[in-house]
This record gives structure tokens, C-alpha cells and sequence, in this order.
């Protein structure tokens, strides 16, 4: 079958109709020319990083315009009909609410009610019990206690909390807020206990810990240098010349641990053992050497507030020093939550809690790939093993634990929900345009046109992940909507899809702190909505520079230099 023919048969198929409504198949290719199908496929893309990176538009304004583009050229361009182009938006504004509206909004709300009892000013003062630096307790806090979370839950509750913690120690917002986002890139490619390399598994059907053992050996050299990164964003070049031993051994102890386990024992456990042995390690460090001192401003104002804001005013606790009780009491919701998400990774309990799971195809949504197989449009409701149900209930019990009565909790969850504003709803609008972008083949295509790059492409991959997560917010999704297509252009290059696999993941952690929906988390947490575009320009450019030393990485691994490093190379 001609090219031109094929065109003309996916054009006809696109209208066809079944039983519950038509079918629209995919076609990669819709003008004719690759190339010119892909830069119109990017449009959407580009125009919300330009709203956001130059005209510093609000995240929910840019929003509203890529969306409003990614339609045009899905109907104009990719002949997806109106309904399912509509229909596909308000899939994937729904998948938001349980991916990440419940997550955050549950993380948040613990947070609140320890600033409500005054713990969290408890919890500010016992970091200083690690180091009285501040640069040394961000990257106890945003690193390593962030890639705890983010082993546990994932979803933007790293960002979400961390972020929050780091106002508790004297930052002001808006950096508070870019160093949670800028820590939150080596552990998410074994988030959620290795979620996305278990998703590239199933979509390609190779091993999983392969792609395990792969990424292990990508994302672990990157933590190396993360460290060093947030304390310049902290200190400046000043600061890196007077912590960088405690920034060496941070982040060298976990990407050895996050290697070792990553390889030699499970990937799903690389994360939460790497995050534990790089605080550790930081911790025994401070215990023989210190730094020079480092000057401290006042607390931040927060969220319009003073310095005299409840999280940094003593409620609690004798004037000459906190208790063993009242520390306790202050660490006590992040351990409810470390220790929650564990017992629900047990085997019986996990089964329990997705026993009521509630799986179903999206109504008068029926679409199919350019190959003509069936593209997912499942709707999974697991309300109660849900990483958001399960924060709900550690929110619960921090309210009993801290002794907060249910009417200030609920109140507070009131709270909670209005502190988030125009965030909810830059949260639906941008997974609105993802689904719309991805199920009318606009990624597929802007993947396919990467894919042709040859040999070039070892180079490329990353970058492909990259696109995924600026435009789907996850790694998990990244790797579900291009697993496939590295594998294919690994076979095609005669490379290996391990690598290229992998290259996906450890590419597309690069993007998490970019991608409008965690801006839009980042920003909520710290009170600054509407500030979207701000922190967008201020971790552009550590994630650009991240992704090419990813690329240049990948690229070595590809050929003889540094082939070694390759699993089953």
C-alpha cells in the first residue's frame, strides 16, 4: 500500500463507527510530510513554555491556550472529531483529580494541621539539630527526605511537602518552591516504588528490572551533582565552596546506594534506601565537620503573611527548648505517612485496599493507533488504595496524634482547598491537553519524527522522555506513551532497547520541574499562585543542562566509549 494510500485509509477510518459510538484511528502523518506534521504536533507544547518562559503569563492562562491550540490541530490537522476531541480533554481532566488534585490537596492539609497545632515551628527549630546551615538542612530536606516521599507516594506531594519545610527553615517562598522542584529529579525515575520502570516493562514486554538496572546506572550519576546544584540555588558559588563536603557526600551515598540497589537487589526499594543513606551520611558528616557560618536573614513572609505566621511562632513547647515529646510530636505525620505507604505496599494489605477498585473504558471514547490496535482509555477509580486516599487517612491520623478536634481539621481542609485557587484549575486544563495531544496522536507524532534521527537518535532519547513529561507531568506516563517507540528505534538502529528504555526514563525526570501541573503544585504549597512563569524561568535552565549531560550520557553509552555500562551490553 502506497504512502498516499495509507493516508487516504486512516483519513476514511477515522469517521467509522461501532456499537457505543465512532472510532478515530491515529494517523502519525496527516500532511504528507513528517516533519511539517510534527512542528504543528509541537505547537501546543511550544506555545504554553512561551506563555509561561516569555510573556510570564499565569500557568492557567497558558493553559487555556495551548489547550485551545492542541484542539484546533487535533481537529483541523489529526481529523479527530469534535466530540472525542472534547471527550478526550475532559478524560484527562478527570484522571487529574485522582493523579494529582487528591494527592496534593491531602498533602497539604498535613502540613496545615501542623501549622495549626504548632509542631511544624517544632519541626523548623529540630532541623537545626542536623546542621544550624541551611544550606546543608535543604539538601536533607528537598534531597533526600523528598526522594523518601517520592519513593512512597510520588504525585507531587515531594514538591508539595518539601517545599513547605524549606519556608519552615527561613526560605522565602518562590525558592523554597524551585528547590523542592529541582530536587525532585534523580529519584522519580524509581518513584512510587519504581512505578515507572514497572510501566515500561508491561508496555514493552522486556524485563523490568533490566530497565531497572539501566536507569540505575543513568539517574545515580545525576544525583551526584543535584546537591551541589541546590546549594548554588541556596548560596550562590559562595555556598558550594563552603558545604561542598557535605553536598559530595549527599549525593554521592545515595547514587552509589540508588545504583547498588537498583541493580543488585530491587529497583521498587532503590529510592527509599538511597534516601535514608544519604541523610544518614549527611547527618554523620555534621557530627565531625562544620562549615563556616552562614548567615541567616529573618523568616520569610508567607502567602501575604509575616513573620509572625503560625508556622515559625513558639504555641507549643517550654521557652527554654522543645521536648523530646514535642520533636517527637513534629516528625510524627511524616512518619505516619512513610510508615502508612509501607504497610500498603505489604502483599495482603495491597490486595485489600485494590479489591474495590473500579475500572472502566471512558464513555464515547473509542480510539485506535495507526496500526489499528486499541488505544487505552481505561478510567481506573481506586479510591482506596489511591495514594491520595492514603495521605486522607495519614491526615487523619496526624489530627489524632496532634490533638486537633475534627471541626478545626475540617476546617482546615476548607482551608486547604481555597489556598489552592487557579492551581486546580491549571491542574485540569494542562491534563486536559495532555490527553488531547496524546490520544489524537500529536505526541506519537512528534516521537515518530525524533525516531529518524538515525544513529543520532542515542542522543535524542532522552529528549523524547523529556517532551513526555513536560506533557503528561509524570514519568509513569512518559514511559507508557513512548516505551514502545524506543524499543522500536533500538531495533531498528540495531542498539539496544534497554538502554534507550531507559533513556526515556532517566530523559524524562528532567522535565518534572517544568511541567505546568507541578509549577501549578509548587507555587500552591508556598502561597504564590500566579507565579507560574516566574519559577518556570528559574528552573528552565538547570533542567535544559540536566537533560544534555542526560543526552550526552546516553549517547556515549551508545557506542564503545562507554558501552560497558550497558545492561547485558
Amino acid at each position: 500500500m502506497s504512502s498516499h494510500t495509507w493516508h487516504m485509509f486512516t483519513y476514511v477510518n477515522t469517521a467509522q463507527r461501532r456499537p457505543g459510538g465512532p472510532v478515530y484511528t491515529q494517523n502519525l502523518n496527516p500532511t504528507g510530510s513528517l516533519t511539517m506534521s510534527a512542528l504543528l504536533a509541537s505547537l501546543p507544547l511550544l506555545a504554553l513554555l512561551v506563555a509561561l518562559g516569555v510573556f510570564k503569563w499565569r500557568a492557567h492562562w497558558a493553559g487555556v491556550a495551548a489547550l485551545l491550540i492542541s484542539i484546533a490541530i487535533a481537529i483541523a490537522v489529526f481529523h479527530m472529531p469534535l466530540f472525542e476531541t472534547l471527550n478526550a480533554g475532559v478524560y484527562g481532566a478527570a484522571v487529574s483529580v485522582l493523579a494529582v488534585l487528591w494527592i496534593t490537596f491531602n498533602a497539604i492539609w498535613i502540613y496545615n494541621l501542623t501549622v495549626k497545632s504548632g509542631h511544624f515551628a517544632v519541626l523548623r527549630r529540630s532541623f537545626a539539630t542536623i546542621s544550624d546551615d541551611r544550606r546543608i538542612q535543604s539538601i536533607v530536606i528537598a534531597f533526600s527526605f523528598g526522594a523518601l516521599l517520592e519513593s512512597l507516594a510520588g504525585g507531587g506531594s515531594p514538591i508539595a511537602i518539601c517545599a513547605v519545610m524549606l519556608i519552615a527553615i527561613g526560605f522565602n517562598p518562590l525558592k523554597a518552591a524551585t528547590v523542592a522542584l529541582v530536587a525532585n529529579t534523580a529519584p522519580v525515575a524509581f518513584g512510587g516504588l519504581g512505578n515507572p520502570i514497572t510501566i515500561m516493562g508491561q508496555v514493552t514486554g522486556l524485563p523490568a528490572e533490566q530497565f531497572g538496572a539501566m536507569a540505575g546506572r543513568q539517574v545515580s550519576i545525576l544525583a551526584l551533582f543535584v546537591p551541589f546544584v541546590l546549594v548554588g540555588i541556596v548560596d550562590g558559588w559562595k555556598g558550594v565552596r563552603e558545604v561542598w563536603p557535605a553536598a559530595l557526600t549527599c549525593g554521592l551515598s545515595f547514587g552509589l546506594a540508588q545504583f547498588a540497589f537498583s541493580n543488585f537487589v530491587n529497583y521498587k526499594l532503590c529510592d527509599i534506601v538511597a534516601a535514608l543513606v544519604s541523610a544518614v551520611a549527611v547527618i554523620l558528616l555534621n557530627k565531625v565537620w562544620q562549615p563556616r557560618k552562614e548567615r541567616v536573614t529573618a523568616p520569610p513572609v508567607i502567602a501575604g503573611g509575616s513573620t509572625e505566621d503560625p508556622a515559625f511562632t513558639r504555641r507549643i513547647g517550654a521557652p527554654s527548648g522543645d521536648s523530646r515529646r514535642d520533636v517527637l510530636l513534629a516528625f510524627a505525620p511524616y512518619a505516619v505517612v512513610v510508615l502508612l505507604f509501607s504497610v500498603a505496599q505489604l502483599p495482603g494489605i495491597s490486595g485489600a485496599l485494590n479489591a474495590p477498585t473500579i475500572t472502566f473504558n471512558w464513555p464515547g471514547l473509542h480510539v485506535l493507533s495507526q496500526a489499528g490496535t486499541t488505544v487505552s482509555v481505561a478510567y481506573k477509580l481506586n479510591w482506596l488504595a489511591a495514594t491520595g486516599t492514603l495521605l486522607f487517612i495519614s491526615g487523619l491520623v496526624t489530627a489524632l496524634v496532634l490533638g486537633i478536634k475534627p471541626l478545626v481539621a475540617a476546617k482546615t481542609y476548607a482551608e486547604t482547598l481555597r489556598q489552592f485557587g487557579w492551581a486546580i484549575v491549571t491542574i485540569l486544563l494542562v491534563f486536559a491537553l495532555s490527553y488531547v495531544m496524546n490520544l489524537s496522536g500529536q505526541v506519537s507524532t512528534l516521537g515518530l519524527w525524533l525516531a529518524q534521527a538515525g544513529a543520532f537518535f542515542a542522543f535524542l532519547s532522552p529528549l523524547v522522555g523529556w517532551f513526555g513529561v513536560a506533557v503528561t507531568g509524570t514519568d509513569a506516563g512518559s514511559n507508557a506513551l513512548f516505551a514502545k517507540l524506543q524499543v522500536t528505534a533500538a531495533e531498528q538502529l540495531h542498539a539496544s532497547p534497554i538502554l534507550f528504555g531507559a533513556a526515556n526514563t532517566s530523559g524524562g525526570v528532567m522535565a518534572k520541574m517544568i511541567s505546568p501541573q507541578n509549577l501549578a503544585i509548587g507555587t500552591a504549597a508556598v502561597g504564590q499562585v500566579g507565579a507560574e512563569g516566574i519559577l518556570f524561568r528559574r528552573v528552565f535552565g538547570w533542567s535544559v543542562l540536566f537533560l544534555l549531560a542526560m543526552c550526552v550520557l546516553v549517547y556515549l553509552q551508545s557506542t564503545s566509549v562507554l558501552g560497558w555500562m550497558v545492561v547485558g551490553g
